[in-house]
């Protein structure tokens, strides 16, 4: 399996294989424009356990056009109902995280534990991000087949997360292979449902995308979840996601762009602490006792035993040797071994069989 090696305010952190999800945090426009409330979100974040906060870095003039032709106005029936009747420039100047905040808010995140990190959407941004020397880069979805964008942030040499979304097999081929001819090594696909909704429905997820994107691109792969919901991301995470990417708010109803698929901090605790839950449950492979209790129980398995009493010089039969429990005895693997050997002395009823018990081994 595909894994790399980050650095992290806590130290060094490896992804993928069979380390533990690496659980990111999405501020995105949550924060309303208020600078408090982008710090409230990155402690929420901490408070939950979260292994990073990621933002989104652009401006509306680097997102789009400032045009309300009919290409660029927000109609659709899937978004949030306060999206509608708004060009996407007037989206984006509501959405963006003004970039003067980004070197305070990524102090905060680091003093708090957590890797800061952002998507960029252009050239300008990128370079803005470098500044800031943050340990990697996130590829939104929409931007999944900007190969310009692509090339500029490979040239980086830094991970790279990409939101597949809606990508056909072909275009995620295209997306590998152009951050990889262009100097990113390690890449991390996340499969993702760019829905939208309260909450995802389970047959929509189909979550063995996520697998195969690892298998068939020799990739570290994991889930972006862009709906409401703890079920379909905790299954993701058992089914050995990577990172797992996930909408976090303060409050729901204060509103926010990305506010009702998002988690509060207390629900985005509860999945993370089940998330962790289940990867100490799963472990390691391991066979044999795992404790000193399990140890301990040995003694009630079953082992050879002198089942009626034998004198000297007869033979061990099946008459006469049973496997039973407890554990006292030979293991019962020594049975057909010790049939037809002769008993080198006599042997009450009830006694466990041992090696010195049988004449000539």
């Amino acid at each position: 399996m595909h894994t790399f090696k980050i650095k992290t305010p806590k130290g060094i952190r490896a992804i993928g294989g069979d380390n533990p999800t690496f659980i990111v945090a999405e501020m995105s426009g949550n924060h309303n424009q208020d600078f408090d409330k982008a710090v409230e979100i990155i402690k929420a974040a901490a408070f939950a356990g979260a292994d990073a906060i990621k933002l989104q870095t652009y401006t509306a003039d680097t997102m789009t056009l400032n045009s309300k032709k009919s290409w660029f106005m927000e109609r659709s029936d899937d978004n949030p109902e306060s999206w509608k009747g708004e060009s996407l420039y007037e989206l984006y100047k509501k959405a963006y995280t003004p970039w003067e905040w980004h070197p305070d808010l990524q102090k905060i995140a680091n003093d708090l534990g957590l890797v800061f990190f952002s998507a960029p959407f252009d050239d300008t941004s990128v370079d803005f991000l470098e500044g800031l020397d943050v340990p990697c880069y996130k590829v939104a979805a929409y931007e999944a087949i900007d190969v310009l964008l692509l090339k500029k942030i490979a040239k980086t040499g830094k991970p790279v997360f990409v939101s597949v979304g809606f990508s056909t097999q072909e275009e995620v081929s295209l997306t590998v292979e152009t951050l990889r001819s262009n100097g990113t090594e390690n890449i991390v696909l996340l499969h993702c449902l760019t829905t939208y909704a309260d909450k995802a429905e389970a047959d929509s997820a189909n979550l063995r995308t996520m697998i195969d994107l690892r298998e068939h691109f020799d990739v570290a792969s994991g889930f972006s979840d862009n709906n409401g919901g703890t079920e379909i991301p905790f299954i993701a995470s058992i089914m050995g996601a990577s990172v797992l990417e996930k909408h976090i708010t303060i409050d729901k109803l204060s509103g926010g762009v990305d506010a009702q698929f998002s988690l509060n901090s207390t629900e985005f605790k509860s999945l993370i602490d089940s998330i962790r839950s289940a990867e100490t449950a799963m472990g390691g492979v391991f066979y044999g006792p795992r404790s000193e209790k399990e140890e301990a129980n040995l003694k009630y398995r079953r082992s050879l035993f002198v089942s009626k009493t034998i004198k000297k010089g007869e033979k061990f039969t099946a008459e006469n040797v049973r496997s039973i429990r407890p554990g006292a005895g030979l293991a019962p693997k020594y049975y057909d071994q010790i049939l037809g050997k002769i008993a080198s002395q006599d042997i009450e009823a009830a006694t466990p069989l041992t090696w010195d018990l049988v004449e000539s081994r």
